[in-house]
């Protein structure tokens, strides 16, 4: 297996494409390796990200009408995007997804869904395969246990997979803070999603704003 290092394996926004998978109702209704409402943010938080740094996000579904719809928070970041159904548990066996993804020239292929030991290892497998540069967002991700999470990933590394959380993913594609063409963008993603640092930011702006008293 290649070995993933050096400064060319970091992900860059001109490179990347994300594919969101199966981020809807059912899958939730049995996510126990993540509490489900930090899911929901960082996939939130991931997509929004996207958005700012101009990735290409695909959004895609299983059989939406027994499963639900995406999360509105996911699908109201990209509020005229077509989100593709699909009845193939296998997302990378969805020529409707994969040419999508082809024709955006992109080859840091981008992965997070539920579940993670179901619909995102089997297209992670298959696509770094098939010489993809694959990275899965793991805190994005969830399984129907921390074992099956868990295993999943293990077999997805051992597959040549990069694993990564939303706020590495954030972290690379901004890469260095005097870069200023999204910071604006990435700076309300990370306050209104990342928790304690989010909170920290505000604070800082408060004790900035906030006169020295003699």
């Amino acid at each position: 297996m290649k070995l993933r290092n050096g400064l060319s394996s970091l992900l860059r926004p001109e490179d990347s494409v994300l594919v969101l998978i199966d981020h809807q109702p059912y899958q939730l209704a049995n996510l126990n390796s993540h509490e489900p409402l930090m899911v929901v943010n960082n996939t939130t938080g991931l997509a929004k990200a996207a958005k700012a740094f101009g990735v290409p996000t695909i959004l895609t579904s299983v059989v939406q009408a027994q499963g639900g719809y995406i999360f509105p928070q996911v699908t109201e970041v990209f509020p005229d995007q077509e989100v593709i159904d699909r009845t193939l548990i296998n997302t990378w066996q969805d020529p409707a997804v994969v040419d999508v993804v082809k024709a955006t020239g992109r080859k840091q292929l981008i992965i997070a869904g539920l579940w993670t030991e179901v619909c995102v290892a089997m297209p992670a497998i298959q696509a770094v395969g098939e010489g993809w540069d694959v990275t899965i967002v793991t805190d994005a991700c969830g399984g129907t246990s921390v074992e099956s999470h868990e295993v999943a990933i293990q077999r997805m590394v051992a597959a040549g997979v990069n694993v990564m959380t939303w706020l590495a993913v954030v972290s690379e594609w901004q890469r260095d803070w005097a870069r200023t063409e999204h910071i604006v963008e990435v700076i309300d993603v990370i306050r209104q999603h990342s928790g304690g640092s989010g909170i920290a930011f505000l604070w800082e702006q408060q004790l900035l704003n906030t006169p020295v008293k003699k």
